[in-house]
């Protein structure tokens, strides 16, 4: 990958940072559901992971303990979180499966979409909310927009 100014090599441009109560659980969560890799993981002196970096299909993402200094808090374990990440692979319905196995709560069961993905929602243990898409169909510009219009019923 060509280095990009200002953007360390090998480095995704956007990395999400999930703030948790539990990063060990967090990671092997990821690992078991999402084929996530640990890359980086930094504890206390006691052990307890305050900070982890993952790769998804070679995106990163950082897992976080909360620090006092800084406002970013943990979700609640609701489903209201305003952040939903969208990740593909290859069979949402073995990673549905394996995510309720693990702790998640399913808050969308997976069905086909019109523009070509199935997906599902998930929450995690940590209470993170989780689109899982596979891609199903290739389909044009003109087949979504027909779709759309059909869906909404116009």
């Amino acid at each position: 990958m060509a280095t990009r100014p200002g953007i360390p090599a090998g480095a995704s441009a956007v990395i999400p940072r999930l703030f948790c109560r539990d990063i060990a659980a967090e990671i092997d969560f990821c690992q078991k559901v999402l084929g996530a890799v640990e890359v980086v993981r930094r504890t206390d002196a006691d052990g307890k992971v305050l900070h982890a970096l993952l790769t998804i299909s070679g995106q990163m993402l950082m897992l976080e303990a909360e620090v006092p200094t800084l406002p970013s808090r943990v979700p609640p374990r609701d489903g209201s979180s305003p952040v939903v990440r969208y990740v593909y692979l290859a069979d949402i319905d073995e990673a549905v499966a394996r995510s309720t196995q693990a702790g998640a709560k399913l808050l969308f069961p997976p069905q086909n979409q019109f523009w070509g993905d199935r997906i599902a929602w998930i929450m995690d243990p940590e209470g993170h909310v989780w689109t899982l898409a596979t891609r199903i169909e290739e389909t044009s510009s003109q087949e979504r927009d027909e779709r759309w219009e059909t869906a909404r019923g116009t």
